[in-house]
């Protein structure tokens, strides 16, 4: 078995154009296949079998068999006498080079084995399978040699032009068996069979669309004449919220559709999906192609078959969709592109976001980034240039902006068990005097973050992680959010044996909304969490609930912030506005000011004017101000300047290392060990070892490295150097974050 290294990432960068195909593999090929392995290995080709990059085979693999991916011809580091020989291409249809070369630019980027990587495409052999098909019945015009009343009733009942299963025509006719199998047998009807799964309809590009403003129709035709000339480019589609982007770049899809191209819409959560895929309809006459992990292994099959084979025109998915096998991508959107969901932070790590632009590059093709609050490395990259701006100032339809304030809770003091102010309960009262609804937002789920016993101090800490238990007390259990581990909540102090003393301190939105309906009894309350909102079809019922004006008081996590558009939503508070600062972590301000501006984006976006009130307890700090004034530019210029200052990213890059085992002192002499290994380099800064502000999850203790390194610096040439000058103990785990987005 011979292996490859991974390219590194200046290699790769100049390979982001596509390749030809690999023809004739006759002997030999290099297949990756999914294991940790540094590359791929090499297996010899079936007699009579084509191969090409790309194709997928199954590979036996000691004693079992998996899928493999063809990478070109065989590396030649083995004696071929003992080499296995593939056991069968699994499809005629190779998957596409440009995403061939997608994955291998992650894995390179990421410092992934590339055989991991793999099954970010192709997860399962059931992709192969081909579709189930079921057994339908039509009339032939033959007439039965004998003709019975149960005959005539079949016959009839058939003639209406409807295929039916065979039982499906017996039961309608009120007929046996026995009686359709004979008309069969003689000829009157015909056995004919149609795939289990429904074609995705093809979506209406001709199909008006509701009157754009001046700015709109503006915007519009750039994303249009962007994805007419088929070719890369990124462009920042940045308009206020309720300013109708969707509805803009619905134009580049029905430009992207005209051509005959595919189109791929990144969401970064599922909740979003559900109104997003009623305007579609609305727009198109039909919708899209779903790709989530709320999809049935069928499901996922069938989605991922009609992508591949190009009847499914457009898909509308979470940041994993980016490895279907798309044959002819016409454009990539990435809505909400400043969304932290975008970063993928469990097994192989990258961000969504970027990983579209690789993606669109490689398939040459224009990518569109929607926000109201962008990164600010997108804004960064506007600033360089290397990505168009288009602007949409107003929101649509002669809406205005909500008026924001900031309630000051060092002077207007809470009681005690109490979470809400006397101003912010005014203007609740006031909405519903009104008529209209109010929106109470505390992005921290559950009852209570933390849970204390009154008589000893002991705090509820999880045992598979460092972190507090969070209360949860619709199920009376406590939760830990980091690992899954959950417990009923005890009668007696674990410590003390003191009995009912637990008690719960600060609010989740579960305590939010037992306050509210204290103080608005008649009033229709619905919480919108991750807890009680389990699926896109449970989403769906509140958020039609919610639009139908059924319910009055809406108490939400920041599902409730992006993309929802409630006609009658006037009144948005804010219950701790303060709650994303804490912590130091260096994007704390950014996605703050980007959750706060897009949660109060729900206020006042029809008729109605919008009210916000922000709970904090700095309404001097920055992101306060900003949002006050309404002034987003001079808040992301001052965050600039202090990143830029400070050497930080976008103008440096970043990436973590954390250390982890399960004995705490083998993890400590790793990560010591690896600060004596660490290389010096000039434009690198290394900081660390430090515990993880994480220090255990599943029982693993963790250790954390962060290392900046100027822009102009090979950063995975300095990790790959660095890692593969110390020896790391099988039982210690050594996980590498490229462009960390979270610091825990």
């Amino acid at each position: 078995m011979g292996g490859t290294t991974p390219k590194s990432r200046n290699q790769m960068a100049s390979a982001i154009k596509p390749s030809p195909l690999v023809q004739n593999l006759t002997s030999r090929v290099a297949v990756l296949v999914p294991l940790p392995a540094p590359g791929p290995y090499d297996y010899l080709v079936p007699e009579g079998t084509d191969l090409h990059r790309g194709d997928v085979v199954e590979a036996p693999l000691g004693s079992r068999h998996v899928v493999g991916l063809v990478v070109g011809p065989g590396t030649g580091e083995v004696d071929e006498a003992k080499l296995k020989p593939l056991a069968r291409k699994c499809t005629d249809q190779p998957l596409p080079l440009a995403l061939v070369e997608s994955l291998e630019w992650l894995a390179a980027y990421t410092l992934t084995p590339p055989g991991l990587v793999i099954g970010l495409a192709v997860r399962s052999q059931g992709y192969f399978d081909p579709p189930k098909m079921r057994k339908l019945l039509r009339v032939t015009g033959t007439e039965p040699p004998r003709m019975t009343d149960a005959r005539g009733r079949v016959l009839e009942t058939a003639g209406d032009g409807f295929a039916r299963t065979a039982a499906e025509l017996a039961s309608e006719a009120g007929a046996s068996a026995s009686v359709v199998k004979g008309l069969v047998a003689v000829g009157s009807l015909q056995v004919f069979e149609v795939a289990e799964d429904e074609p995705f309809a093809v979506p209406d590009a001709e199909r008006p669309g509701p009157k754009l403003s001046e700015d709109q129709s503006a915007a519009a035709l750039s994303l249009r004449t962007s994805v007419k000339a088929e070719a890369f480019g990124v462009t920042l589609l940045d308009g206020v919220t309720g300013s109708g982007k969707t509805e803009v770049y619905f134009e580049a899809v029905a430009q992207a559709l005209t051509q005959g191209k595919q189109v791929l819409i990144l969401l970064p959560e599922i909740a979003l999906t559900v109104q997003f895929l009623e305007r579609f309809e609305a727009r198109f006459g039909c919708r899209p192609a779903e790709w989530h992990s709320d999809l049935s292994s069928k499901e996922r099959r069938h989605v991922w078959q009609s992508v591949a084979n190009g009847s499914a025109r457009v898909v509308v998915g979470a940041r994993s969709a980016l490895f279907l096998p798309f044959g002819a991508l016409g454009a990539i959107i990435v809505d909400e592109e400043h969304e932290k969901a975008f970063k993928q932070e469990d097994g192989i790590i990258y961000h969504g976001r970027d990983m579209a632009v690789v993606r669109a590059r490689l398939e040459d093709c224009p990518i569109i980034f929607a926000s109201a609050t962008p990164s600010l490395e997108t804004v960064f990259n506007v600033a360089q240039r290397k990505f168009t701006q288009l602007h949409l100032p107003d929101r649509h339809g002669g809406a205005q902006l909500p008026q924001i304030e900031a309630v000051d809770l060092r002077s207007h003091k809470l009681a005690k068990g109490e979470w809400l102010s006397a101003p912010l309960v005014d203007a609740v009262n006031n909405a519903l005097a009104r008529g209209e609804q109010a929106l109470l937002f505390l992005n921290r789920r559950g009852y209570a973050p933390l849970t204390v016993c009154n008589a000893c101090g002991h705090r509820m800490i999880s045992p598979e992680s460092s972190t507090w238990l969070v209360e949860h007390r619709y199920t009376g259990r406590l939760i830990d959010h980091l690992t899954g581990f959950s417990m009923a909540k005890p009668k007696l102090c674990p410590t003390c044996g003191a009995e009912d003393t637990l008690a719960p301190c600060g609010p989740g939105v579960e305590r939010v909304a037992e306050e509210a309906q204290a103080r608005w009894p008649k009033a229709r309350l619905a919480v919108m969490s991750s807890d009680v909102i389990h699926s896109p079809g449970e989403a769906q019922e509140l958020i039609e609930a919610m639009t139908l004006g059924q319910i009055d008081i809406l108490i939400g996590t920041q599902m409730v912030a992006k993309g929802h558009h409630f006609p009658q939503l006037t009144m948005v508070g804010v219950v701790d506005a303060d709650l994303g600062l804490k912590g130091g972590d260096l994007r704390a301000a950014e996605r703050t000011f980007q959750l706060l501006q897009q949660v109060a984006g729900r206020a006042g976006r029809a008729e109605k004017p919008g009210h916000v009130l922000l709970q904090t307890r700095m309404p001097e700090h920055p992101v306060m101000t900003a949002l006050v004034a309404g002034d987003r530019d001079t808040f992301v210029a001052a965050e600039m300047a202090e990143r830029e200052a400070a050497g930080m990213p976008p103008f440096a890059r970043l990436a973590a290392l954390v250390i982890s085992s399960l004995d705490r002192a083998l993890a400590e002499e790793t990560a010591n060990l690896l600060a004596h290994a660490a290389p010096n380099a000039r434009g690198v800064d290394l900081w660390g070892p430090a515990p993880a502000p994480y220090a255990m999850v599943r029982g693993r203790h963790r250790i954390r490295f962060l290392v900046r390194a100027n822009r102009d610096v090979n950063l995975q040439a300095y990790l790959s150097a660095w890692l593969g000058s110390a020896k790391i103990p099988a039982k210690v785990r050594v996980k590498v974050d490229i462009d960390p987005y979270s610091f825990l």
